[in-house]
This record gives structure tokens, C-alpha cells and sequence, in this order.
């Protein structure tokens, strides 16, 4: 069966933000939110500028066209930073946090720029610490698979520096050309493959961060067993830069597979969507390296909305439901062979209604666009009301029937995809413009209808601005006073992403 070859345009996302809106047009955040308080912090004066001017020399010290770094990828936040600073090592971090701390500055680390949940911009006008020019390769140890980078590495390519050596990343993600490593660590990022890789609790080997004070803590190590005391570095994956700044990360890197091949199913019901994927599980077992689920809303706004060069032509048109299997390993022909034969007999079965086998690169790159640009194509219907939650499978997708239901002709898209492999569901609505009133309709109900299924409010994207004062949803009042207890320990004074993760105390 032949499929169209699906054209990527690296501008198109750049035309959609111009045409969409402008920064300027974006609300600033304190207005969008008017319950925030700014922090009991210092106003940068121009000693403090010319004091980074010192430091980091004039070309690295940012006071104009600051647009982009206030502002999220999607346009739905935006913060009032008067200042940028973009070191070029762990040193320059240092002395750059030694001068915040002692004079109360407010300080937004910053990596790619690419989070969802407001957590990488400034909410008023904290200094915004840009790792983008820390991108180094410092090594990597051919036996064991060890990497050892700059958190500024950007992900993409850093993949391609590893697949010249014969290994690959454990985490893809849709964002991959633009996200940074340091910002995939502190976000503890999860991604397309993580039902094969794991997350990145168990890849990163080791880090190395710059604490509020500008103190380094050396967590540094390329052992994969290391049972000496407390494991530091996991407080700092996953921690958004509220408790330190990551500067350098050392990460278990896997062989790159010597083959891959990918699947599109197009599949009548979700009940057949989680029987597809137990039988992928059994009949794919040790291959079995991504499995991603969308829904025809999903797939509709992709062939819909992205027009003119950028254009994407759907190969399997008007069904429900999709999915999308990769599988990677050694041998090419058993590889191909256990694929095609996983989609012959899932059809004998009426599993599967219709599907596409991709072997080679350009198509595999090709079907991926069907997933990775769901995003993309969002953006064009206006503001985008963008909620990642994890579930159990069997209430995976009555979020989305409920949500559509609530929000009748107030939106313009509802919408559902994600990992079902680790129960990660993309749950995405629009409107033309960000209306309140259908924010205050998915919110908070939405996060307790999760809770109530035994899910979590946020799957992989973290908690940031957007989702802090729902972190009762997810996790207990001890647990939470605990993480105060940890943020005043290692924060005294609260520079360190301010208004972030925690709910401010009454």
C-alpha cells in the first residue's frame, strides 16, 4: 500500500505565531492572573546591569528585543523581564547567582523555551538565565553509552552527535529541534519512547547544578550504580528550576538500532484502540519501541490546518481513531517480517480497520509528522487550552467525550492523543481567543475529575505556573509541605523560578 509522502516545513510554525498574534498582543501574565502577588524582591538597577556587564561581557548581557524570551511558544504567557543573561559556563551561573542571592534578585532559568505550563518564562520581571550558549559536548564513553554534555545542548542535535557513534538519545520528543537537555532534566521530560527507555529518573546518570547562593553541587558521575548516600540529583530532575540551576547532565545513551520500522493503524473504537495495543504488546514484545494513540479530531485540525507549503496530506482519512507503532531492533528482515505479520492478523481480528507500513527513513519521518505536529496545527485556531495528564487506560479517553460535552460550541476543537504505552493522555481544547469563562468550565473540574480515577494532573509537562495551585490533585498535604520544607532549605530567599510549582503560602 503506498502512502503519501508528507512535506515538513521548519518555518511554518514561525509563519503561524506571526499570523496568529503578535508578542506584544499576548496578555501579560499578572493581568491574565490577577491573583498573583509579585515576591518581597529587589528592582534591578543599572549597577546590577553593569555588574553582569562586568561579568559576562556586553554581548551577553540582554536589555532589548526581549520578546521572545517573556514569552511562551504559545503564546499564553508573558512576562515583563527588563533583563537577560546568557553565560557560557558553570562558573559564569555561579557568580551570576552569588550577586541574585545577595541582592534578592529574582532570576527565571531558561533553557529552549519550549515548556506548556508557563514554568520557563517570567511571571513579573525576574531576570531570565538563558543556558542556550552552555551547548558543549564534553564526552562520550563508546563502552558504556555515557554522555556528558552542557545543559544548553539542544536535543536534536545532540541525537545526531550520537547516532555518528552508533547510539541515540532515550528521549524524543515533538519539540526535539529546540529543547534543551538542562530543560529536559528539570522537567523531567517523558516523550515518545519512554515505554522502551524509561523516563529520565533512570537515564541521567548524573548533573551538576548551581544552587541559589551560586554554590555547585557536583552530582557528576557516569556509574550506573552509585548507592552512596542520598541521591541528590533526583531531587533536581523534575524540580523546574526552583531549586537549582542544571548545568551540566551525564545520561545513559542506548545503541542506536540497526533498524526501525513504523506502522499507521486507523482503528473503529478506543476499545479496540487498548485491544490493538495489548496485542501489540504480545505479539511485538521485545521490538516494541513507541506506541502513540489520536484521535480524528486530532488528525483533522493536522490535514486541516496546516496549509500552503507546509501542507500535510492524511494517508488513512475518516476514521475514529489512530495509532502509531514503531519498532526497533537488529534484524531488519525479522523486524519487518513480525511487524507485517502483527498487522496482517490484527485486521483478520477487526482490530485494525486500515494501516500503513513505513521501513524506510523519509516515510518513517513522514507518518511521525501525523503526531508531532498535532501541536503545530492547534495553534492555528487561536489559543490553546493544552492539559497533560496521566490515566488508567480505561478512562483514557472519557475525558475527552466529557470535556466535548462541557464545552459545546464555546470551542472550536476538543481533542485527544498521546503515550497510551504509559498512560499519558494530551487532552486539548481551542478557542479562537483565551476565553476566561471556558477556562473557569475546565478548570478545576477537570483536574478533579484525574484525581478521582487515580490519575495525575501532570504526566510529563510539570507543574509550572499554570498548574501549582492544583498540586493537592496529585499529591498529599504532607507531601507538599515537605517539598516547602526542601524549597526553603536549598532556596532561602525564593529567587530560583519564583511562582512556580509550589502555591504561594496564605
Amino acid at each position: 500500500m503506498q502512502h503519501t509522502v508528507l512535506k515538513s516545513c521548519r518555518q511554518c510554525l514561525a509563519r503561524i505565531h506571526t499570523s496568529a498574534t503578535s508578542f506584544g498582543n499576548v496578555e501579560l501574565t499578572s493581568k491574565r492572573y490577577p491573583h498573583l502577588r509579585r515576591g518581597r524582591f529587589s528592582q534591578l538597577t543599572s549597577d546590577d546591569v553593569t555588574h553582569f556587564r562586568q561579568l559576562l561581557g556586553p554581548d551577553r548581557v540582554l536589555t532589548e528585543d526581549l520578546d521572545g524570551y517573556n514569552t511562551d511558544w504559545m503564546r499564553s504567557v508573558r512576562g515583563a523581564s527588563q533583563l537577560v543573561l546568557r553565560p557560557r559556563s558553570t562558573a559564569e551561573v555561579s557568580a551570576v547567582l552569588r550577586h541574585c542571592s545577595e541582592r534578592r534578585l529574582a532570576v527565571c532559568p531558561q533553557g529552549g523555551n519550549t515548556g506548556l505550563v508557563g514554568g520557563s518564562t517570567p511571571v513579573f520581571d525576574e531576570i531570565v538565565l538563558s543556558t542556550s550558549l552552555m551547548n558543549k559536548i564534553i564526552a562520550l564513553d563508546t563502552n558504556s553509552g555515557a554522555l556528558t554534555c552542557e545543559a544548553g545542548c539542544v536535543l536534536e542535535a545532540t541525537d545526531a552527535y550520537l547516532a555518528d557513534h552508533g547510539f541515540m538519545m532515550p528521549l524524543d520528543l515533538g519539540a526535539k529541534g529546540s529543547c534543551q537537555i538542562g530543560g529536559n532534566v528539570s522537567t523531567n521530560a517523558g516523550g515518545l519512547r519512554l515505554v522502551r527507555y524509561g523516563g529520565l529518573h533512570g537515564s541521567v546518570l548524573g548533573l551538576e547544578a548551581v544552587m541559589a547562593d551560586g554554590q555547585v553541587l557536583d552530582c557528576m558521575s557516569t556509574m550506573k550504580k552509585d548507592n552512596t548516600g542520598y541521591d541528590l540529583k533526583h531531587l533536581l530532575i523534575g524540580s523546574e528550576g526552583t531549586l537549582g540551576v542544571v548545568t551540566k547532565v551525564a545520561i545513559s545513551c542506548p545503541r542506536r538500532p540497526n533498524c526501525v520500522n513504523l506502522v499507521l493503524l486507523a482503528v473503529k473504537s478506543f476499545e479496540d484502540v487498548l485491544a490493538t495495543y495489548r496485542f501489540a504488546q504480545t505479539q511485538l514484545g521485545e521490538i516494541l519501541s513507541s506506541i502513540e494513540f489520536m484521535d480524528a479530531a486530532s488528525q483533522e485540525c493536522v490535514s486541516n490546518n496546516l496549509q500552503g507549503g507546509c501542507r500535510v496530506t492524511h494517508p488513512l482519512p475518516g476514521h475514529p481513531f489512530y495509532m502509531v507503532i514503531e519498532t526497533a531492533g537488529s534484524r531488519d528482515t525479522h523486524d519487518e517480517e513480525k511487524l507485517s505479520l502483527f498487522l496482517e492478523e490484527g485486521m483478520q481480528r477487526e482490530l485494525v480497520i486500515d494501516g500503513v507500513l513505513a521501513t524506510d527513513t523519509s516515510q518513517i519521518k513522514s507518518l511521525w509528522q501525523l503526531r508531532e505536529r498535532i501541536a503545530e496545527a492547534l495553534l492555528v485556531d487561536g489559543y490553546n487550552y493544552k492539559y497533560d495528564i496521566s490515566l488508567p487506560l480505561h478512562a483514557f479517553y472519557d475525558i475527552v467525550t466529557e470535556m466535548r460535552q462541557t464545552l459545546g460550541d464555546s470551542i472550536v476543537t476538543c481533542c485527544g492523543y498521546g503515550h497510551i504505552g504509559d498512560g499519558n493522555l494530551h487532552l486539548n481544547m481551542t478557542s479562537r481567543e483565551f476565553d476566561g469563562d471556558v477556562l473557569a468550565r475546565i478548570e478545576p473540574s477537570l483536574y478533579r475529575w484525574t484525581a478521582e480515577r487515580g490519575g495525575s494532573i501532570s504526566a510529563e509537562h510539570g507543574l509550572g505556573l499554570k498548574k501549582r495551585d492544583y498540586i493537592g490533585y496529585s499529591k498529599s498535604p504532607g507531601a507538599v509541605v515537605l517539598m516547602r520544607q526542601l524549597k526553603r532549605m536549598m532556596d532561602p530567599h525564593g529567587i530560583l523560578n519564583p511562582h512556580k510549582v509550589l502555591p504561594e503560602e496564605s
